[in-house]
């Protein structure tokens, strides 16, 4: 089996649009959660929702944004500043042995689009040539792939909120086993309130609008819903032997990876599955929990969630868990790529040499007693993480992510 090296990674984020501006953040407990006042006007129960600001899109021409929505546009800019760490050149990235896999669910808002379109016109014509790739859950990797010019494995994987954490394993496994020498993978998700409104109808939502910064409170006794968020991670995975061949600098290397399903109910989390995945990735990479320095959690502000992923915690540390945050306080659940952003923001604390804090963590429930929650930020980085994702349907992704 082949080590699988990171060599190169890029955000966008609510937190930051750079690696030096996010890893900031995540030292300060900046937040990246607003009102939108659109929503307060469309009846929404909850306005709260994270904001990325400032992107300019026209770092693609009008032509190649055509069959791209703006979730596309985002993975399209992380993954060109992963590959410019990585320094990668195009022969490197333009042939058979590098992969592209992404992590995606939906593209609600240019469906929504084309059926305006067709309202509009009166007869489908006038619908535009670009909507059709921009409505596609594929659309993140058929957009690269002609961008980028990749040449070897080229999907998107959905799996709900665990399709970031997934792509990042399942192209790992790639390498591992040969079949790829690099692979450029991640997650994205688009922020808009149309892709939104029928989780707000569920109730899922947190509705702490007098502070929208201490509204996401994982773990907290008194979390009340998610505050949805998006943007796009990617990360950059080669051969070690490689990489290192070539004079990369190694950010990092996947040590192990896990998944599993609950086989239980839509939406609510079982009391097991997540632990399953967790036990996987530490056989995977040959690892017990002693070895495990700090725990990047799913957890998304749910009561119900929260609670089901601090058990499945406990069942696998006990009770003596590693240090343990919950970025979602900071960026809001980021869905569909959360599983690639932890990644991406454990790399950078790892590289900026701290720990973030839990924000907004203040009180533990009877469910949450006891875990190692970090209520200051560590002043040193992570050597061996594990980062757990997780999605409707019981879906289950964790990943162990070595710094030596």
């Amino acid at each position: 089996m082949k080590r699988v090296a990171i060599t190169g990674i890029g955000i966008i984020s609510c937190l930051g649009q750079d690696i030096s501006t996010v890893g900031a953040a995540l030292k300060a407990g900046g937040s990246g959660i607003v009102i939108d006042p659109e929503r307060i006007e469309l009846g929404f129960r909850s306005p709260l929702t994270a904001r990325i600001n400032d992107f300019d899109a026209k770092i693609l021409g009008r032509k190649q944004r055509k069959s791209m929505p703006d979730f596309a546009v985002w993975a399209y800019a992380a993954s060109t500043a992963a590959l410019e760490m990585a320094n990668l050149d195009e022969d490197a990235i333009k042939n058979d042995q590098t992969g592209l896999l992404f992590g995606c669910d939906s593209s609600c808002i240019a469906a929504i689009e084309q059926v305006e379109a067709l309202k509009a016109a009166g007869e489908t014509k006038g619908i535009g040539s670009g909507q059709i790739f921009r409505s596609m859950t594929s659309t993140i990797t058929m957009n690269l792939n002609t961008l980028l010019g990749t040449r070897g494995a080229c999907w998107s994987l959905s799996s709900a909120c665990a399709s970031g954490g997934h792509a990042v394993g399942q192209a790992a496994d790639l390498i591992r086993l040969g079949r790829q020498e690099r692979v450029i993978c991640g997650g994205a998700q688009e922020i808009n309130w149309q892709s939104m409104c029928s989780f707000d109808g569920l109730g899922a939502f947190s509705v702490r609008v007098d502070d929208p910064a201490a509204a996401s409170r994982p773990f907290d006794a008194e979390r009340d819903g998610l505050v949805p968020g998006g943007g796009a991670a990617a990360i950059i995975l080669e051969r070690y032997d490689l990489a290192q061949q070539r004079g990369a600098t190694i950010l990092g290397e996947v040590l192990g990876y896990g998944f599993s399903s609950d086989g239980g109910q839509l939406s609510i989390p079982t009391f097991d599955g997540l632990g399953r995945a967790m036990r996987m990735a530490l056989d995977d990479g040959g690892l017990t929990t002693a070895d495990i320095d700090y725990l990047c959690a799913h957890a998304t502000s749910t009561p119900a969630g929260d609670a089901a992923e601090a058990e499945n915690i406990r069942r696998i540390f006990g009770s003596r868990t590693p240090p343990i945050s919950a970025l979602k306080a900071m960026t809001g659940h980021e869905l569909w790529m959360s599983g690639a952003s932890q990644v991406v923001y454990t790399t950078i604390m790892a590289q900026q040499g701290f720990i973030a804090a839990s924000k907004n963590f203040h009180r533990p429930c009877e469910q949450t007693q006891g875990l190692n929650i970090l209520r200051e930020p560590l002043p040193f980085g992570p050597k061996r993480a594990l980062c757990n994702s997780a999605g409707f349907g019981g879906t289950n992704a964790s990943l162990v992510i070595g710094f030596d």
